[in-house]
Parts: C-alpha cells; structure tokens; sequence
C-alpha cells in the first residue's frame, strides 16, 4: 500500500509491524503505552465522536498543547481522516495572538492541554465568535474532557460515515493550517495538503538509519511545528515507538529511563549538552582532565567513513571507550542518531558528537516546504560537515543570481491562507523563494549562509551576514545568545545574552569576587574581558569590515515568554533590538 493521505501511515503500521508500545506518555510519574491496535482505535472513536458532532470535510479544529503527548495524536489522525483541517497552535504565545489565529483560521472547536492553556485562552474567548467549544487533555472542572469523544458506541450508520469520509480524502485536499512563528508582524497560516506532507515523509524517511519494528524515539520538540509533526509520521510510517518527552527540563531523567535510539534536536539544545558536557570535563583533574580534553580534540577533527586514516581510527577507538562511552551513557546509552534543524549547526558540534558515537543528521526546510528540502543521507554515506545534505527525491533547487535558495517539488505549500499576495510574492515561476541564503557544491551538498532578509549594509556600504558570525562566537561557553547588529553604522556589534549557569561556575573556579547575580555578572570587567577574549579569537576569521567590534551584555535570559525567541527558538531581531534600544544608542553614541 503506498500511502497517499497522512492517516495511511498509521493503517500501514497497523497491517505491517504493529508495535506493542506505539505511543507512550507518562502520566503522574507513570509511562503508559497504547499498542498500535488501540492507538487506532481510539483514532477511530475520535472520528465517530466529531461527526455526530457536526464536524465535516474542510472544517477546522484547532490543538494546543504545552506538551507533546499522546492525545494530541489520536485527535489529529481523527480530525484528519475526515477530511477536517488541523490547526496546531504554539502554547506559548499570546492570548491576543491565540485570538487572531483562532479567528483567521475559522476554527470550530479547539483541543487544549491543561488549565493554563485554557485559562489564557478564556481571557479572548469571547472574541472569537465561531468557536463552539473547547474541549481539554487535562482534567480540568468545568471544561469538557476529551475523553467523552472516546465513545465504544460503534453504530452502523456513524461508521459508514466514518469509511465515506475516509474515502472521500483527495491527496490534494487541505490538511493543515501552520501558523508560522514570524519574528515580524502577524503570523502567516501556511496551507499543507496531505499530498504535500505525505511526500515529504516519504522521501525523508529513506535517508534516516530506523529500523522498523525495532528502535523506539523520543520526541520533545513542539509537535504543532511541523519538523517534529512530520517526524512522527515517519515514526508511524516505519514502526518506531514513540515516547513523549515530559518537558524539556526533564529531557536528562527521560534519556535514561528511556533510552532512545533516535530523536530530534535544535542547535541551542545541541549547544547546551556540549557545554554541559564541556564544563564538567573542566572540573576533572589530573591524567582524567587531559584524556577528556585530548578525547574533545580528536573529536572536533572527525570525519566520516573514516576519512583521517587508519592511526585516527584507532586513538578515536580508544578515545570512545574511555571518554566518549560517558557521554553516550549520559544520554541513555543507546542514542544513535540525532537529527537536527530548525536553525545552523555549528559544525563542531557535529564532528564532536559524531565522533562520540552519536551521528548528527543535519537537514534544512521551511514550514512552506513541508518541511523538508535536503537532509543528510545516512543510509549511503551522505554525511557532510558544514552541509545540510543533498534535496531529498523529487525536489529542485537552485541558486538565484541574488544567491537566494529557490526549489520546487510536491512539498512546495498550497499558499498562505486568505492572503494570495504574499503567495504570489513567494512562489514565482513555479519555485517557492526560500528567503535564505546557499550555495550547492559539486557533488550536491547544499550549505546555508545566511537569511537573506537579515543581510545588512554598513554605513561603509559592506555588505554583513549576521548568522556566520553569531555561529562562530556562540563557540564560547561564555555566550547563550548573540545578536550581530550593526544595519546603516559604521561598524558591526553585538547584543550579547551571557551564559550565566556556566559564567557562575566559571566565577567560583577562578575564586573572584562577583555576586552571582545578573545585573553584577554583566557588569564585571572580568567576564567583559573573558568574552573579548573570545572574540579576539573568533574575529580574525572574518573579514575586517565583518569583526565585532563592540559588544553589550543584556542583565536577562532571552527567552520565548518574553519575547526575545521565536518558539523555536531563533532570535526576534526586531524584537531584541528595541528591547535594549539603550544598549544599541550606546554602543553607537
């Protein structure tokens, strides 16, 4: 059976290799799994339950969930397979926000995870007119549960009209409205039909090491984003078990007691273990301090297949069993392969984990891609660092003059819901205009430069990419976030937010006296003049109209409740850059 429409995937599953455990959450400090069988089931329950509620082909139902879990799945297949359009909803905005893609969207009933959600959307629920009833995970007093759409009541005519519904899903039909995380004005609602996604998983599940049947995942990045939403199709599609981290606090306590062979990763998350990582091999002494440092060197020379020679492949050897081992085991001790994207990777962190065992598979793709345009190929030795692998099957890309990533294929968006104007500025003679900036090699392998919407001049007239730069300086473990900033000035700067958990171990390492809060620890002449340090070292890599040459440190976390991140965690430039307006005027007074 080859698939045409996203709710196969699971049917496929089901004929082929049903799993005992196909979704598993944990509920009050207890991981409770559905077979495959009962996963469908329920699935089927929650179609039956939505037609005698009225809910029919085209119609939206909206899902926001703080966590990624077990309901939210069962209630997309079921919303799907009807031929209903799914609209996921970041958590973490606002209300107002909640309001405006409610609203845009036209959603008729919405699915929340727990009091807080609910609780933030009550507040505008009166603004938004066409939706009927909200409906929660949780248990939550006065809020319809859930569960009540989870019927055993199989009456012939309800389930006829679940099988025509099924049969009445084109592979072209709407199947989801994804609102992106813009950094700037009001979201756009990115139209994917089934065929669109379909394909994607599709192709990209070709290029990833599962097993079917055999290894189980663990997911914890925001499902309503469709990187993590397509990657649990591809779970679906080749039978791997899916475990639903509790929160990204407890990602550490779930590694363990899960164990995972493969899962997802944005770059920061990537960043933050090797820190992790890092500063504890700082706190070893003697002959164990050297080995880790000697084991961290031979890592970050790494390349595939063997590349560095037989002596490299012994001391790499060595350095596996006696260093590398321990950072396996800390990640559950089974971790195969991480994939990654989202955002760039520093390619130092692919060599280090990739020699320690843990392949990171690179990829790259919009929301309007579906989202995959290229990934690496790690079936046929299709790793290559600093790249993000080559298109997947069935997509073009192409270079624009301007140095604009263009492709086309079967993943390319419908359009942005109610707003053909913006289409049409995006889609232009048949290629979707990606934004971003690339260059494809000889042998396929395209590499990301920049944003072209974050190029900037100097008042010199040279032209900046803030992206190469800000990756290179977030090598130093004495920076979370950095912003290169500098559009119409004299010279580039940057907005820095400290690593404050590591500078405050730093603080006690070198005995110096500095209060361990924020405000005093960005005030220090001593961590001022460790981060110049750094990027000393950093800026001759770069062009001289490119060097940092003045820098800020701003007294707070940068977060996505404040705003500073997008919930995925790239930086709101605008947002930032007028949030510590008083640090850009002095940086340029």
């Amino acid at each position: 059976m080859k698939p045409t429409r996203l709710f196969e995937f699971i049917e496929i599953q089901r004929n082929n290799i049903p799993l005992e455990k196909c979704v598993t959450t944990k509920y009050k400090g207890t991981w409770e799994s559905l077979s495959t069988e009962d996963f469908y089931q329920k699935v089927q329950q929650v179609s039956r339950s939505l037609i005698k509620m009225g809910v029919k082909k085209g119609d939206k139902v909206a899902l926001i969930s703080t966590n990624n879990r077990t309901e939210w799945c069962i209630m997309d297949l079921g919303i799907l397979q009807l031929g209903a359009v799914t609209v996921p909803i970041y958590p973490t905005i606002t209300a107002p926000e909640y309001q405006y893609v409610l609203n845009h969207s036209e959603s008729q009933y919405c699915f929340v995870s727990d009091a807080e959600v609910l609780n933030k959307l009550t507040t505008v629920r009166k603004d938004i007119p066409d939706l009927k009833e909200i409906y929660s995970f949780d248990d939550i007093q006065g809020c319809p549960s859930w569960t009540t759409l989870l019927s055993d009541e199989q009456d012939e005519e309800t389930q006829e009209l679940v099988v025509r519904a099924k049969a009445a899903v084109a592979a072209e039909d709407l199947a989801t409205i994804i609102y992106t995380s813009g950094t700037t004005g009001v979201p756009k609602g990115v139209m994917l039909s089934h065929h669109n996604i379909v394909s994607n998983v599709i192709s990209s599940s070709k290029r990833l090491p599962l097993e079917a049947g055999e290894t189980h995942a663990l997911s914890f990045l925001p499902v309503c984003h469709i990187y993590e939403r397509v990657i649990l199709y591809v779970y679906y599609y080749q039978s791997i078990g899916i475990y639903f981290a509790e929160s990204i606090e407890k990602i550490s306590d779930n590694l363990q007691e899960i164990q995972p062979y493969f899962m997802t990763a944005v770059p920061r998350l990537l960043e933050k273990v090797y820190d992790k990582i890092y500063a504890r091999g700082a706190e070893l002494d003697g002959i164990k301090k050297k080995l880790f440092y000697w084991a961290v060197d031979l890592g970050l020379q790494y390349e595939p297949y063997g590349a560095n020679g037989f002596v490299y492949e012994l001391k790499l050897k060595i350095a596996r069993k006696l260093i590398f081992s321990k950072w396996q085991a800390a990640l559950g001790g089974n971790l195969h392969t991480i994939s990654s994207g989202s955002a760039a990777l520093q390619p130092r962190l692919a060599r280090v984990f990739s020699a320690a065992g843990i392949t990171i598979c690179e990829g790259y793709g919009l929301t309007e891609t579906s989202p995959v345009l290229t990934v690496s190929d790690l079936n046929n030795r299709g790793l290559k660092f600093g790249c993000v692998g080559k298109a997947i099957e069935n997509v073009e890309l192409k270079i624009a003059a301007d140095g604009e990533i263009l492709c086309k294929g079967p993943n390319i968006m419908q359009g942005y819901y109610k707003d053909e104007e913006k289409t049409a500025e995006v889609i232009q003679n048949g290629y979707f205009h990606t934004g971003d900036i690339g260059e494809i090699d000889a042998e396929g392998f395209l590499k990301i430069t920049d944003r072209k919407k974050q190029l900037f001049k100097t008042s010199g007239g040279k032209y900046i990419a803030p992206q190469l730069i800000e990756n290179k300086m977030k090598q130093s473990l004495f920076i979370e976030q950095i912003m290169v900033i500098g559009e119409g000035q004299k010279m580039p700067a940057a907005l820095i937010q400290p690593a404050f958990d590591h500078i405050q171990t730093w603080i006690k390492a070198q005995n110096l006296n500095i209060e361990p809060s924020m405000e005093a620890i960005c005030s220090s002449p001593e961590v001022i003049d460790a981060i110049q340090q750094d990027l000393n070292e950093y800026n001759p890599t770069f062009g001289k109209w490119e060097q940092v040459k003045r820098f800020e440190l701003t007294p707070e976390l940068w977060s996505i409740e404040l705003g500073h991140l997008t919930p995925t965690m790239k930086v709101k430039r605008k947002v930032v850059k007028e949030r510590y307006k008083e640090l850009f005027d002095k940086i340029y007074s």
